[in-house]
C-alpha cells in the first residue's frame, strides 16, 4: 500500500533553517509529482511546493518562494524540502502528498505529517 513518511521537523529559531524528508514506498515514486502542503493550528492545510517527475519542474507557493526549496531523488524514492530563513508563520505539520489514480478515480494520499515550529 502507500505509504509517506514524514521526518525533519522541530524547533528553530527564527532566520534558522531545517530539511524535511518524505520516504515514499507503494506506488512508482519516480514517475509521479509530489507536494508539500502545511497546516497551521486553526487553518486550513495550504500548498507549499511542488516538484514534476522526471524534469523535476519545481513550483511554490508565494509565501515560502525564495526561502523553500523542494526536490526529489527519485533512486531514494524520497521527497526533500530545504527551508531557509525561517519565520513564525512558518509554523505548522507539515506533509508530504501524492496524487494516483486509482479504479475508483484520483485519490490524494498523505503521510502522518511532521511538525515544524519557528520561534525564538
Amino acid at each position: 500500500q502507500v505509504q509517506l513518511v514524514e521526518s525533519g521537523g522541530g524547533l528553530v529559531q527564527p532566520g534558522g533553517s531545517l530539511r524535511l524528508s518524505c520516504a515514499a514506498s507503494g506506488f512508482t515514486f519516480s514517475t509521479e509529482a509530489m507536494r508539500w502542503f502545511r497546516q497551521a493550528p486553526g487553518n486550513a492545510r495550504e500548498f507549499v511546493a511542488t516538484i514534476t517527475s522526471t524534469r523535476s519542474i519545481t513550483n511554490y507557493a508565494d509565501s515560502v518562494k525564495g526561502r523553500f526549496t523542494i526536490s526529489r531523488d527519485n533512486t531514494k524514492n524520497t521527497l526533500y524540502l530545504q527551508m531557509n530563513n525561517l519565520k513564525p508563520e512558518d509554523t505548522g505539520v507539515y506533509y508530504c502528498n501524492v496524487n494516483l489514480w486509482t479504479k475508483s478515480g484520483p485519490n490524494d494520499y498523505w503521510g502522518q505529517g511532521t511538525q515544524v515550529t519557528v520561534s525564538s
